[in-house]
């Protein structure tokens, strides 16, 4: 039996509720297919309405008493979940790895920045804090508390299932909020992995439900006009944020949405060329391109342009493609085949727009979803590639010759998720800092993740902070309690 076979032989499929495994009321699966190969590595429980009432009944049931537990109790477990997840870090990689694709390397890389969140939070659940003062007339007191939101709902997506899932269960449990996590249909090996570890850390039953899905709006629907459920928490699409706004609306649902993106990789004229390759690889290709972060239109000064871009296609056009658990592999598939006739798509418009293209641009024959990583430049300006989230192995590089061009075209799009740009000039580096509509920017970076820093955007690309002191606020509530002079 092979290292996979035997992971996945102990990996739980059952629906995860108050506490333990459970099989969904209509007794239905879904398949979980390997994106490298096609083939089906697990049957999944597929959970209805009914399962997903059960799960809040669950968390309504335990909400209070969770949330009366001291913060360091709080602490505690969330610290021993992050040791776990340490400790199982090679089966939760090549968990990810086979349902998802990533290759090994970086789905430790995962595990280890997924698992900080909860590290992180749990030095945030003894941290909480209000304040006290006298009203400013004399004519009493005032106290501020922070109150658990209370019962969550965080719907994650596929091309980080272990991290997505942690920067919302680490504050919602740091804050003494239950929470339901829907994991994405193609990646819930990994989330339903996650809660049996949660259980091992001593979580309480009922805390944390998982619900794997085919239809996740049979899920997510009756959660929402529930008027029990008091906050939804999700990272996806825009057109998918939007519809969940929409439906959050009557109950007056907190939300956090970390929505699409497309963001600029500015190099200036100035820039170190060397780092800005190594930064492009970086924004461009981590997770295969499939990440909101993702470096989607690479700007470059024309006096440069023809230099970076020959250095990046060459890089580019080297990465190693296969099975992302084979040795040697650089890039893995993409998540299925839907995703690789989107990516294919955009490239073959692009092309037939003019675009050039420098390497690669072509599906990969053979089992499994692979594309080609590729390099297109002197792309159109009605590409479609440059207005929607490309999300693979694909950098489309266009040329600018001012500074103001830059920034106008960096910021000439309806998200603002992140932003990059590589300069040596300081006055530079703030001001056009200052000036990119973006929620998080790298300077001379090309990852800028970190659970200690707030991860966020502006305009479409979503509402509230996930990760640093930021987070925890999501899923806390501020009382004000008037007290005599």
């Amino acid at each position: 039996m092979s290292s996979i076979d035997r992971l996945l032989a102990t990996v739980p499929t059952r629906l995860w509720i108050d506490g333990a495994g459970t099989d969904p009321t209509e007794g239905g699966s879904f398949a979980v297919r390997n994106p490298a190969t096609g083939e089906v590595v697990a049957e999944v429980a597929d959970a209805t309405a009914k399962d997903a009432l059960a799960a809040l009944d669950a968390a309504c049931r335990v909400q209070a008493e969770w949330a009366a537990t001291s913060p360091r109790e709080r602490s505690s477990i969330l610290r021993r979940a992050w040791e776990l997840v340490v400790e199982r870090t090679e089966d939760l990689a090549l968990l990810m790895t086979v349902e998802m694709g990533k290759t090994l390397a970086e789905s430790r890389s995962e595990v280890a920045y997924g698992g900080e969140f909860l590290r992180w939070f749990s030095e945030e659940a003894v941290r909480i804090q209000g304040r006290y003062t006298q009203a400013p007339a004399g004519t009493g007191r005032i106290l501020v508390t922070k109150e658990p939101v209370g019962p969550c709902l965080a719907v994650t997506p596929w091309n980080f299932p272990l991290a997505m899932g942690t920067r919302k269960i680490g504050p919602a449990l740091a804050a003494g909020c239950t929470i339901i996590v829907k994991p994405a249909e193609d990646t819930p090996l990994t989330m339903l992995l996650l809660a049996e570890i949660f259980a091992d850390a001593g979580l309480p039953a009922g805390v944390l439900s998982v619900l794997p899905a085919s239809d996740a709006a049979a899920v997510t629907a009756p959660l929402l006009t529930d008027p029990r459920l008091r906050k939804v928490t999700f990272t996806g699409s825009t057109r998918v944020g939007k519809l969940l706004i929409e439906q959050s609306a009557p109950q007056v649902l907190r939300t956090s949405m970390e929505l699409g993106g497309n963001a600029p990789f500015i190099v200036f004229d100035d820039a170190d060329l060397d780092a800005a390759v190594e930064g492009a690889m970086a924004a461009k290709m981590r997770n295969g391109g499939e990440a909101c972060t993702a470096a989607n239109r690479i700007l470059v000064h024309n006096a440069v342009r023809e230099e970076f871009t020959a250095a990046l296609t060459a890089r580019i056009a080297a990465t190693r493609v296969g099975a992302g658990y084979e040795d040697g592999s650089q890039l893995g598939p993409l998540i299925n085949e839907r995703q690789r006739t989107a990516v294919a798509a955009l490239v073959d418009d692009a092309v037939s727009a003019g675009a050039r293209l420098r390497t690669g641009g072509h599906v990969i024959d053979g089992p499994g979803f692979f594309f080609e990583p590729t390099v297109l430049d002197e792309i159109p300006a009605g590409a479609r590639i440059l207005r929607e989230e490309i999300f693979g192995p694909v950098a489309a590089i266009t040329g600018f010759d001012t500074e103001d061009e830059a920034v106008a075209a960096a910021n000439d799009t309806e998200y603002g998720l992140a932003a990059y740009f590589y300069t040596r000039d300081l006055d530079r580096a703030m001001r056009v800092a200052g000036a990119l509509e973006s929620g998080m920017v790298g300077v001379n970076r090309g990852v800028i993740s970190d659970p200690a820093a707030p991860f966020g955007g502006v305009k479409q690309s979503g509402l509230g902070s996930e990760g640093g002191t930021e987070g925890i606020e999501e899923y806390l509530t501020t009382k004000y309690i008037a007290l005599p002079a």
